[in-house]
């Protein structure tokens, strides 16, 4: 790969040309990582970012700012506007949960007249935006400053292809929808559409600005796609004909990538178990034979649910790492807490030294890449779905909300590259076929375990230079630093067809 001194060297420090880039990250994990991860990359090749973020979520860049001068890479830093159905302090996803999503975007759009005059007043204002698909109302604000929005998908292609389709019939979708002319013509139980498009509530200020952004998206200037072409190459081809022009970047995995951000290990929070302690715990595991269970940091099962996963885990042989969060709402969660931590002390003393349980946040990319490690069972949301794909391990699948079902589909069905195991934040599966999946999953000659192994290849073969990821990448970047050095001004410069 080429090295970030190499980068410079065939693009000229942006700051001559001008190419200074707003970037605008949506507060969750899984959204802002990875575009953090594209402006790692960014800024390796010699373009100047300043990146909007709320107090809060400052902390979320500081792997970022450790790693660039801070000639490159600024802070923009707004108070977050208080919203009457966010409690005081939350400022990120995680503080309130997935159903909080539809008040932040409200909430943030509010930004809009502070960002415009910190564009006023800037003495070389940015000249194009890049903001995560959840704030599709930064379209707008790029079309009144006169800059190019670019649209950053943290999702895979194909569910995108999903909402592009079916934004404008939030409010309208009816039990099932049908989508016969993308590629494979999906079609989807209503349960199973992205919460975003089934939550909708008709004259509700909050919901019609949620609306607004998704649809406007779809008139952005570009897009970037954390995903590469191996994996979703119909999708990608179908959005290029949706927008009507080629500028349709697919960069991933960001975090393949070289010199990839934050280290894997700099991606969470706290552990039960410290990292080195796990790898350690694997190095002692022979190759293939580890299954790693997380559903991410959003879900917390029920004691149901704990009970037949800790029995499918331990009828079924295996050696495993089971990520667990012991949390969640309502008036018992405390209880059931407790509970289901009781659960997990009995499961530890049942199969002492052939299972590991961690809760709270795990270090799940290098478990997931350690040599140990043959499966993954996950909740399917879209960075896992990336970093299991990566490491080449087969992916056990348990949609539970969001864009996950979406996801599943293509793996499942499309890909052939995991297998379904359950569906749903209630399922509960049984026990004894988990514990058999669970066990015959591990073999490196079942169907599903070779073609993840060939994704694998595709996906690292995809950002390596010449790949079709990091042609993209390359491709992305200087055509920002072209506009750059080509515009004095960027509020002059002529809006592209």
């Amino acid at each position: 790969m080429v090295m970030a001194a190499e980068r410079k060297e065939a693009m000229p420090n942006s700051s001559a040309g001008g190419a200074h880039i707003l970037v605008f990250p949506y507060p969750a994990q899984g959204h802002m990582l990875p575009l953090l991860d594209l402006t790692h990359q960014l800024l390796l090749r010699g373009l100047t970012i300043t990146i909007l973020v709320t107090p809060k979520n400052l902390p979320f860049l500081n792997p970022l700012l450790s790693q660039h001068q801070p000639s490159s890479i600024e802070t923009l830093v707004f108070p977050f506007p208080s919203h009457s159905h966010l409690p005081p302090g939350v400022e990120n996803v995680k503080d309130i949960g997935n159903h909080g999503n539809t008040f932040i975007i409200s909430a943030l759009s509010s930004l809009r007249e502070p960002i415009t005059n910190w564009f006023q007043s800037h003495p070389s204002p940015p000249i194009a935006l890049i903001s995560d698909f959840f704030l599709g109302w930064t379209h707008h604000l790029a079309s009144e400053l006169g800059i190019p929005r670019v649209a950053f998908y943290s999702s895979g292609a194909f569910v995108s292809s999903v909402f592009i389709t079916l934004s404008s019939k939030m409010g309208s979708l009816q039990s099932f929808a049908g989508l016969s002319h993308l590629p494979n013509s999906p079609s989807f139980a209503f349960d199973h559409l992205p919460s975003m498009l089934r939550r909708f509530k008709e004259s509700d200020p909050d919901w019609a600005c949620v609306k607004d952004s998704f649809i406007a998206n779809n008139s952005s200037w570009g897009a970037v796609f954390n995903t590469f072409d191996a994996l979703e190459e119909p999708y990608l081809r179908h959005w290029q004909r949706e927008m009507g022009h080629s500028r349709v970047w697919a960069v991933g995995p960001l975090m393949n990538l070289d010199g990839a951000g934050p280290s894997p290990t700099d991606r969470g929070g706290p552990s039960s178990v410290p990292a080195d302690g796990v790898l350690t715990w694997l190095d002692g595991c022979p190759s293939g034979s580890v299954l790693f269970v997380c559903f991410g940091s959003q879900f917390s099962p029920g004691k149901q649910q704990v009970e037949a996963i800790a029995a499918g885990l331990e009828g079924s042989g295996a050696r495993f790492i089971w990520a667990i969060k012991l949390s969640g709402s309502g008036e018992n969660s405390e209880q059931v807490a407790e509970q289901c931590d009781e659960i997990l002390t009995g499961l530890e003393d049942r199969v002492a030294g052939r299972g590991l349980i961690i809760r709270g946040w795990a270090p799940q990319v290098p478990i997931l890449n350690h040599r140990a490690t043959g499966g993954f069972l996950t909740h399917c949301g879209w960075n896992s779905v990336l970093e299991g794909i990566t490491a080449g391990v087969l992916l056990l699948v348990w949609p539970l909300q969001a864009d996950q079902f979406v996801n599943a589909r293509l793996l499942v069905e499309y890909l052939g590259a995991a297998v379904r195991v359950a569906e749903g934040v209630d399922a509960v599966p049984d026990s004894v076929e988990l514990g058999r999946i669970i066990s015959e999953s591990l073999s490196v000659t079942r169907p599903e375990r070779v073609r993840a192994m060939e994704l694998r290849s595709e996906a690292l073969a995809a950002v390596q230079q010449g790949g079709s990821s990091w042609r993209d990448l390359d491709g992305f970047a200087k055509e920002l630093y072209a506009r750059g050095r080509n515009s004095s001004n960027p509020r002059d410069d002529e809006k592209e067809e």
